[in-house]
């Protein structure tokens, strides 16, 4: 690993002092975006990129219970600048197998001026991409809990840009719904809405607002306080407070996760950027060589009442063997009743035997993961005997459900989770999820989440659609991985489309394949039965498209139109694009492509794929470096491709 660690230098901000204000600057390496904070009667922040200013002059500070407000009148008594370089190479590759962390770094220690003389300090951080602050607060005058009942960082946006809203209904659900374009000034001071918060200025500027390392703190979501263009943050309250309530409760002191701004000139460059995981602290893991991504197959209800019993889970473990994939997820009702004070998750059900589940599984190159209700995790610490448990019997990892909450109570338990999994060697999935926040650098065991109204919504809402897929890559993914479950092969047009058992999708099979390049989920979960997938048309793309990626790049799209993505696994480079509702055609530019010729193995919609969605074909044509792939897609259709050297063809 190679890192250049910037060294501090102390008094060398640039510090414009007034008769009341002090203003300090922060650039980033190239200079293209200026973080400045203004220590004034209030404190503040804001930011430019390229000259153009993203977020005007906004507030920070807190509210405290007990405690006057934190807002200002401050002293800097201390302030130091870093510049810093490394590049490390992640466990799972997300998107990259080696990332560069290159940022400019103040850190300000801030003390009032006047009683109670109460002291914070304030890190910001200057990337090429992005810019993000964190505050970390100490303890209090008095011994105990400090309480927090209002973050006041607002985020003040010129203009009226385009926006994609996602609004859950509230603080407490499990983060799946729609991200709608509205102008910004659709927001109010009654809207909860959740993260990525993206937004188009226009002129070649994008903008996404979310948060990175969340730990012994609530989420936030974002609203309005009657000031026009202002965002506010709105931190979650505790269970059992109101809004106006406590959010946040520390005896020691704690650290706000850090407001990240992703900054680009395309959406796409959100796509490609790695600010989330660098945000975050390195791997926590002494040896994680036992996590190992890859896709998995699901006995899941999304194809019928499928029943917990041997033959059935064999069947999943014969076709997870058959695609040579390295996982089976068995599913609810292993260990019987769940969510349920009799519920034990050390004991599976009568009508199964987990011992030879899995002994099944070795003997046909696959490991289980087993699905767990998150009340009977925690009923009486149930995972602190489990957990070491599983180990002992082998299973690989562990798929836990229904939190819905991203509290600050929810935050620590999901910490509390991945650590004692990591202890005992167990991989983490988490659903009904919140957001990511980076986490996978410094625990790589927590390897995917869902969080994102993703295929399952196809059996029993009316919600889904191509348009919404194409969003979720400019939305949702901006921060990090997204257990969407893909891997439908019911494709239906949309005049057939209904909520049904099996379920049935309202895209063609090429589009289905392309989210297993577009989505990012470095354990990629497969939602249908091995009777639709096997030897079906496509079924051969899902053998060979790995999970996790060597480098990324955005070929075009623009947020629930169409989207191209291009990912390399070692020299090969595969590609996905994905249409909404309407058909087109498009160019694919090769430019990323080293000098040579190339072979591309191509699946694309027909001509029939209008009207039978299953319909695909099967291709291989030469290309080069710089040359384009035009590219025809069906109305809510798609497209995927294999690019290699030539001779290095895998058929």
């Amino acid at each position: 690993m190679n890192k250049i660690k910037g060294i501090w230098l102390l008094l060398l901000l640039f510090i414009v002092a007034s008769t009341s204000a002090q203003t300090v600057t922060i650039k980033s390496p190239d200079s293209n975006i200026v973080v400045t904070i203004i220590n004034d009667a209030k404190i503040s922040w804001s930011v430019t990129y390229k000259g153009k200013t993203v977020v005007n002059t906004s507030q920070l500070g807190f509210e405290f219970k007990n405690e006057q407000p934190l807002t200002g009148n401050f002293e800097i008594i201390e302030q130091s600048i870093k510049n810093f370089k490394e590049k490390w190479l992640p466990v799972v590759k997300s998107k990259h197998a080696e990332i560069v962390n290159n940022y400019t770094e103040s850190e300000l220690l801030l003390k009032e001026k006047s009683n109670p003389m109460r002291q914070l300090n304030l890190f910001v951080r200057a990337y090429n991409d992005g810019a993000a602050f964190r505050f970390k607060l100490p303890r209090g005058e008095k011994v105990g809990d400090r309480q927090i009942t209002k973050e006041l960082t607002t985020f003040t946006i010129p203009g009226d840009p385009r926006a994609w809203v996602v609004e859950y209904g509230g603080y407490a659900s499990s983060n799946e719904s729609e991200f709608i374009e509205r102008p910004l000034s659709y927001l109010s001071e009654k809207t909860i809405a959740g993260m990525p918060f993206l937004m188009d200025y226009g002129n070649n500027c994008w903008v996404a607002i979310t948060e990175a390392q969340i730990d012994n703190y609530a989420a936030f979501y974002l609203g309005t306080n009657g000031h026009a263009g202002q965002l506010c943050t709105k931190l979650v309250p505790l269970p059992g407070e109101a809004e106006n309530g406590v959010k946040v409760r520390f005896a020691d002191e704690v650290f706000t996760p850090w407001r990240v701004l992703m900054i680009g000139e395309t959406p796409g460059s959100l796509i490609e950027s790695e600010i989330i995981q660098n945000l975050n602290d390195p791997c926590a893991i002494k040896d994680p060589s036992w996590i190992k991504p890859g896709i998995s197959a699901w006995d899941h209800w999304w194809s019928g009442e499928v029943k917990m019993e041997m033959p059935v889970i064999k069947q999943y473990i014969d076709l997870a063997s058959a695609m040579g994939w390295p996982y089976m997820l068995v599913d609810w009702q292993w260990y019987g009743k769940f969510n349920s004070p009799d519920a034990d998750i050390t004991k599976w059900a009568p009508q199964i035997n987990m011992p030879e589940i899995i002994s099944y599984a070795k003997s046909k190159n696959v490991k289980i993961i087993v699905w767990l209700y998150s009340s009977d995790v925690n009923r009486n610490s149930a995972y602190k005997t489990a957990f070491p448990l599983y180990e002992k019997w082998g299973v690989a990892g562990v798929k836990i459900d229904f939190m819905d909450r991203d509290d600050q109570q929810m935050v620590n338990w999901y910490h509390d989770i991945i650590r004692c999994a990591a202890e005992n060697h167990l991989m983490v999935d988490f659903h009904g999820a919140y957001k990511p926040d980076g986490i996978i650098r410094t625990w790589p065991n927590m390897i995917t989440r869902e969080g994102v109204m993703g295929n399952e919504y196809y059996k029993f809402s009316d919600k889904m659609s191509p348009g919404h897929n194409v969003k979720l890559a400019f939305t949702r993914m901006l921060a990090g991985q997204m257990d969407y479950t893909p891997g439908a092969f019911l494709n239906v047009t949309r005049k057939d489309y209904k909520n049904q058992t099996p379920a049935v999708v309202w895209n063609t099979r090429a589009a289905e394949l392309s989210k297993f390049v577009i989505y990012e989920s470095p354990l990629t979960v497969v939602c249908d039965h091995p009777d639709n997938i096997l030897n079906q048309p496509g079924s051969d793309f899902l053998k060979i498209v790995p999970t996790t990626w060597d480098d990324v790049k955005f070929l075009g799209g623009y947020p629930g139109d169409w989207v191209a993505m291009a990912k390399r696994s070692g020299e090969d480079w595969f590609i996905g694009v994905m249409n909404n509702r309407n058909g087109k055609t498009i160019d694919l530019k090769l430019d990323f492509l080293p000098a040579g010729i190339y072979e591309a193995e191509i699946w694309s919609d027909t001509k029939k794929s209008n009207s039978d969605p299953k319909d695909i074909k099967r291709s291989i044509v030469s290309v080069k470096s710089g040359g384009i792939i035009k590219v025809t897609m069906a109305d809510d259709g798609g497209w995927v491709g294999i690019i290699r050297r030539r001779g290095q063809s895998g058929n």
